[in-house]
């Protein structure tokens, strides 16, 4: 039981970092394209397409991160549920 609730607890802090590396690279990254374009093409603002874009994919680690906490794909996953199925039917 520990080892499976451990598991799951580093999972769900891996996700957690692997947003906030992903949002700082994001931040840091974009800033420098928003100073690049602004000083070199400032009629055409093309930074927008990878802020977007990129945005996205934060978007998407967040969501794994903070939001959507269980991995369906996960056999402890599976497990937890078939149990608590059981727990329905004994009722």
């Amino acid at each position: 039981m520990y080892d499976s609730l451990r598991s799951r607890a580093e999972e769900r802090v891996d996700r957690k970092i692997k947003f906030y590396r992903n949002l700082k690279a994001y931040i840091i990254v974009n800033a420098i394209l928003v100073i690049i374009n602004g000083l070199f093409s400032p009629s055409f603002w093309w930074v927008m397409f990878p802020i977007f874009f990129w945005g996205i994919g934060v978007i998407s680690d967040f969501l794994k991160a903070y939001v959507f906490i269980d991995n369906f794909d996960s056999e402890d996953y599976r497990e937890r549920k078939i149990l608590e199925e059981m727990e329905k039917l004994r009722n």
